[in-house]
Parts: C-alpha cells; sequence; structure tokens
C-alpha cells in the first residue's frame, strides 16, 4: 500500500448535510456539533474550550483550524508558541466536593506528524504555559462562556522547567506562588509579558 499522506482539514459552516447514497438523511454537521460538543463544562470539551478561549484574546482566526498533533496549542501572529491547561471546580457529573486544582506541565517529545513518529527528548515545547482556571462555585449560574468566571495563569516555560517540585502537575496552591491570576481582558497582554521574559532567560 502506498503511503497515505497527512489529510487537510477545511473549515465547515455546520450546514453541510450528512447524506446517504447522495440523499440527505435529515442531519447536518451543526446538529453534530450541538450534539457532541454543548457540554462545554466535561473536561475533554472545557479543555479545547479553554484553548479557544486564549486564542481569541491574541486574535486566532476561526478558520485556521486546531491542530490535534502539534507540539503545543497556539501560535500567535508574532510566532509565540502556547500550551493551554484548564480546571474546574465544577465537573458536568455528581460530586461531593469540589475538584481539587491541578493542572499537567508534563515534557513531552516533539510529534513529527510528517513521519508519523515521536523525536527527541521529552521537553516543554511551548514558549508560554497559560493555565485557564474556571473558578466559578455556584453551580446553578456556572456559565464557561463568561469570562469573569475564569481566572488566567500566565508563565513563561523556563519557570516551570526550574519548578523544584513536580515537574508533571502543578496544584492551584503552587501556581499561585509563581504568579498572580489575571483576567481576560489582561491575557493578550500577560502573554506578551511573559514571552518577553521568555526571551531574555533564552539569551542570557
Amino acid at each position: 500500500m502506498e503511503n497515505l499522506k497527512e489529510i487537510q482539514a477545511t473549515p465547515k459552516n455546520g450546514k453541510e448535510n450528512i447524506t446517504a447514497d447522495g440523499e440527505e438523511v435529515g442531519y447536518s454537521l451543526f446538529d453534530f456539533w450541538r450534539w457532541s460538543v454543548s457540554d462545554i463544562l466535561s473536561n475533554a470539551t472545557r479543555g479545547r474550550f479553554a484553548e479557544f478561549i486564549v486564542g481569541t484574546a491574541i486574535g486566532i482566526n476561526p478558520s485556521d483550524l486546531r491542530d490535534e498533533w502539534d507540539a503545543y496549542d497556539l501560535t500567535t501572529k508574532e510566532g509565540i508558541k502556547i500550551e493551554v491547561k484548564s480546571a474546574a471546580f465544577i465537573q458536568s457529573w455528581n460530586q461531593k466536593a469540589y475538584s481539587t486544582i491541578s493542572f499537567s506541565i508534563k515534557p513531552a517529545r516533539f510529534w513529527d506528524a510528517i513521519n508519523n513518529t515521536r523525536i527527541g527528548d521529552p521537553k516543554r515545547h511551548a514558549d508560554i504555559y497559560v493555565m485557564c482556571h474556571l473558578k466559578h462555585k455556584d453551580q446553578a449560574t456556572i456559565d464557561p462562556l463568561k469570562m469573569e468566571q475564569w481566572a488566567f495563569y500566565v508563565l513563561p516555560t523556563f519557570v516551570l522547567d526550574n519548578y523544584e517540585r513536580s515537574q508533571h502537575s502543578i496544584t492551584l496552591k503552587s501556581l499561585n506562588r509563581l504568579t498572580n491570576p489575571i483576567h481576560y481582558a489582561d491575557l493578550h497582554a500577560g502573554i506578551t509579558s511573559a514571552n518577553e521574559a521568555q526571551n531574555k532567560y533564552v539569551k542570557s
């Protein structure tokens, strides 16, 4: 069998219809989106939504589709590479107590999509980490679409590389020792500032 090359996804508008033998079956791609990702409190969907939130703060073009296998989550127009993590006190399932907040910061080997393999030693490939904490604690009013319910922690990667405790995850308490949370409106400036610190560290 000949080598199967990467398939480039194209932006969809949701109006694309599902068909069978050339006939529409009465459902569209939008129906699938609504069915599959309406629960933005769920861990998997909230993680992707957090990436989108940070993307909106840096002026992402939604037509530049998310790359499932990239070594980092986002890249700004200036070339800043960003890794996004999310966590929340409230989940979409039954809880006996609020969830303990912890963000994964585990280094990973670089994924080479062209050759379909991981290469190099485990490391952090992004310039900046943005920890997105859905901090709201009222189940009746929680709404991830409201940016005031989030807190954002922005760190240059060298801070995590030099973190003296776990290199796999970081708790909210430890995170607060390293930096202060910021609001959505300050996210772009915070990323720019953290990148300047990262560049200064790399050059020193």
